[in-house]
């Protein structure tokens, strides 16, 4: 019996069981030759070098200085450290509990938001030399590391928890590599410290969910994995499979399907934070487990990457997990399509059209454009069955935006200045921003202009990021909606790496902003 037909409806409700857990490479020194593999290690912050004063310790590396009798302090000195951001030294054998002790730059003290970058820069420069410390510590082999919380102790254990994890499920246990233990060091905050290593968790979840090769993440095991993730933490999933789909009549998204052997699968996921009569806000997630172009086949170099198409659909399982961790006063869906993207004599052809559920027709002229037209229905249909206050997609679509922004942010489209807004101070605060694209009536005409059909699926010109986003403002014709394009910022890290982040993997991005988007939303008066 095929493994779908083992997947019917997963309605669980229980307790989520909640667990406490580069810009450059570290230089190092050593007071002893002989420096054995394990022990403790400890990272504390170094502030920069202004004017005549010497670079200053945090107050935690000033105890810690005071611990070992200045020795630290000294070493500082003869080696020249500034305090310049992400450089540092890890020092061995100056204290008997900590085996090697990395000091990393924290740049200028007090920084704080940056009108022009859009970004709270303390927070960020705090992930960054969390993030460089713990991994010049675990390449040390150290198995447990302490991380001075430099003032922004949540901030701290996001960059240090994304900086350690890294994707293991394909590499024999004999030579996976060490991921230390992550602890506060001589800090009060534990509660920010854990809810750092709450969102940075589930950023990882993303990553792993996207790096995984598109034969082990079909859409069939993308569902299971979202249940194994979510269902011990108190979200109900029900997973849909294709007799449903086609009684649904959601025609755009078994267009698409239909091309491979893998069968389609669509995943809805509830999280009840308040009152169930309360409307929830929705979240629609491109869930492509593989896109090929189907019969407009994309270039064969680098098409492995396209393993991430379903980085959109990642992410937003993550942050429901998070919702559950944080327990946020606020109710969410997700609605979640899953399918391939391939070539085969089942597969839809370029031109053929499909009718949507509002009545609309949609030419599929351009079968790499796949998105929006696995998008379509369920956007429509989540709209029908939850009747959400708010409507947020998800989804890697448009080159434009990838051309524009590189791997500096994700585009982001909405009807609405107040979400946009909200967005925007979300990125801020995690370091993982979103920029504003128009969403004009010169974009909308390039996809409605047709005279045999009401919709295309690529519409003219070159600008394909605000086509695609034009496309799906036609089918929210009446809610406040944000459409993510995260082209550039969900797929492979190649450019502009983000230090607490790995090289050439997956990145899980937005995850950390859909949670802080969310808490803002719930917590208004805390924001």
């Amino acid at each position: 019996m095929h493994v779908m037909n083992k997947i019917r409806l997963f309605l669980v409700r229980s307790i989520c069981q909640r667990r406490l857990p580069a810009i450059s490479s570290l230089r190092h020194s050593s007071g002893c030759a002989d420096v054995s593999r394990g022990g403790k290690g400890l990272v504390v912050g170094l502030y920069l070098k202004e004017g005549d004063k010497d670079p200053k310790l945090t107050p935690s590396g000033e105890k810690f200085n005071d611990r070992v009798n200045g020795k630290l302090s000294e070493l500082i000195c003869e080696t020249t450290i500034s305090g310049r951001l992400g450089r540092g030294k890890v020092f061995n054998n100056i204290d008997p509990d900590y085996r090697c002790v990395a000091v990393v730059g924290l740049g200028l003290e007090g920084i704080g938001f940056n009108e022009l970058e859009m970004l709270d820069e303390g927070m960020e420069n705090v992930r960054v030399a969390a993030g460089i410390g713990a991994r010049s510590l675990q390449e040390q082999g150290c198995s447990e590391v302490h991380v001075d919380g430099m003032d922004y102790a949540e901030q701290a254990a996001e960059g240090a928890t994304l900086a350690v994890w890294r994707y293991v499920d394909m590499i024999a246990k004999k030579n996976r590599p060490i991921i230390p233990k992550l602890e506060l060091y001589d800090s009060n905050d534990s509660d920010g410290w854990t809810r750092g290593v709450f969102k940075a968790d589930a950023q990882n979840l993303a990553r792993r969910l996207s790096d995984a090769p598109a034969n082990c993440m079909t859409p069939t095991l993308f569902a299971q994995a979202a249940v194994d993730a979510l269902c011990p933490c108190g979200i109900t999933v029900e997973i849909r499979t294709m007799d449903w789909i086609e009684g649904q009549r959601l025609h755009s998204f078994l267009m698409i399907a239909k091309g491979s052997c893998e069968p389609p699968v669509l995943m809805e996921i509830s999280y009840c934070g308040t009152a169930p009569e309360d409307k929830p806000i929705l979240f629609l997630a491109k869930g492509i487990t593989f896109n090929s172009g189907g019969i407009n086949l994309r270039h064969c170099k680098g098409m492995d990457e396209y393993r991430g198409s379903m980085s959109g659909a990642a992410a937003c399982v993550a942050m429901m997990r998070c919702c559950a961790a944080l327990s946020l006063p606020i109710n969410v869906s997700c609605v979640i399509p899953l399918c391939e993207n391939m070539p085969s004599g089942m597969a839809c052809k370029p031109g053929d059209v499909c009718t949507l559920l509002n009545g609309k027709s949609m030419s599929i002229r351009d079968l790499d454009k796949a998105g929006v037209v696995v998008m379509a229905d369920p956007l429509l249909y989540g709209q029908l069955t939850y009747k959400p206050r708010l409507v947020v997609d998800v989804a890697t679509l448009g080159t434009g935006v990838k051309k524009a922004f590189g791997g500096g942010a994700s585009g982001i489209f909405s009807n609405s200045h107040y979400i946009w807004k909200q967005f925007q101070r979300a990125g801020s605060l995690t370091g993982d921003r979103v920029w504003r694209l128009p969403l004009w009536l010169y974009y909308k005409h390039q996809v409605t202009d047709e005279l045999a059909f009401d919709l295309s699926n690529n519409g003219r010109g070159l600008a394909s990021s605000c086509l695609a986003a034009a496309i799906l403002h036609e089918l929210v014709p009446c809610v406040d909606w944000a459409h993510i394009d995260t082209r550039g910022t969900g797929l492979l890290s190649k450019f502009g790496i983000i230090p607490y982040l790995t090289a050439r993997r997956m990145t899980g991005r937005p995850t950390r902003t859909l949670v802080q988007f969310l808490y803002q939303m719930a917590c208004p008066e805390h924001k």
